[in-house]
């Protein structure tokens, strides 16, 4: 809560007013964040709206679990209904990558139901180890200096938040382990049912960053830190040459 509470404060996150909508997939992260803005919410000394949502994938998914889970600790939630299965049937190919795909309709239904429910902000629950093999993935593969911003603004207008994104993994799952939260895991990954290759890339920077975190365990504090201290007339773009 406090490292949390600190990056609500560092960003201006989550202002007087807001109406936030919060991704809600039902996994380890998205749990942990909405509990977390639950008691950032009470603990707060102005006054917002939250809105947890869950999109669904047109697959029959069962969210039972996750709807009395809810309901149980006074969480406001909502089920926006996609066809994203049927539409994914006809768009992807045979032993193509899917992550993006999906992630991109997603991302989109969220918006719409940012949009349908009078929503100003959505939250997602990208964390630091998110941010650090973004980072690797955009530098090796795509040749770019880019990871996850902490807020920026959407093309349709919406602010988009990540309030746990100075947070590890790590701790995400154990809070969700030790609170026994009903956690969603892969099983309602609609690329389970479809012949695709699992994607290898983000994969390999996990590898990467845990085998770089044993030899130096301060890996994680200084990523952290660098992310917020960028010179930028440092590297190759003359346009930001210092001049």
């Amino acid at each position: 809560m406090s490292k949390i509470g600190r990056t609500n404060g560092e960003f201006a996150l989550i202002e007087e007013g807001d109406k936030i909508l919060v991704g809600l997939s039902g996994g380890k992260d998205s749990l942990t964040m909405i509990h977390a803005l639950m008691e950032q919410q009470r603990r707060a000394p102005f006054k917002f709206e939250l809105i947890a949502v869950t999109v669904t994938y047109g697959m029959g998914e069962d969210l039972s679990a996750l709807c009395e889970h809810c309901s149980q600790h006074g969480i406001p939630h909502r089920v926006y209904e996609t066809n994203t299965y049927e539409i994914a049937a006809d768009k992807i190919r045979q032993n193509s990558s899917f992550c993006s795909f999906f992630s991109r309709m997603r991302r989109g239904a969220l918006y719409s139901a940012a949009k349908e429910f009078g929503c100003n902000k959505v939250a997602l629950g990208h964390h630091l180890d998110d941010a650090a093999e973004s980072f690797f993935m955009n530098l090796i593969y795509n040749g770019h200096l880019r990871a996850l911003a902490p807020k920026y603004r959407a093309g349709n207008g919406l602010i988009v938040i990540r309030p746990l994104i100075q947070l590890r993994e790590r701790q995400l799952a154990a809070c969700a382990l030790e609170n026994e939260m009903p956690t969603i895991g892969d099983e309602a990954c609609p690329s389970m049912r479809f012949d695709v290759k699992m994607p290898h890339a983000r994969a390999s920077m996990k590898k990467m960053l845990f085998e770089m975190e044993e030899k130096y365990p301060d890996l994680f504090v200084s990523i952290n830190s660098a992310f917020g201290h960028i010179s930028d007339d440092a590297f190759f773009d003359p346009s930001r040459f210092n001049l």
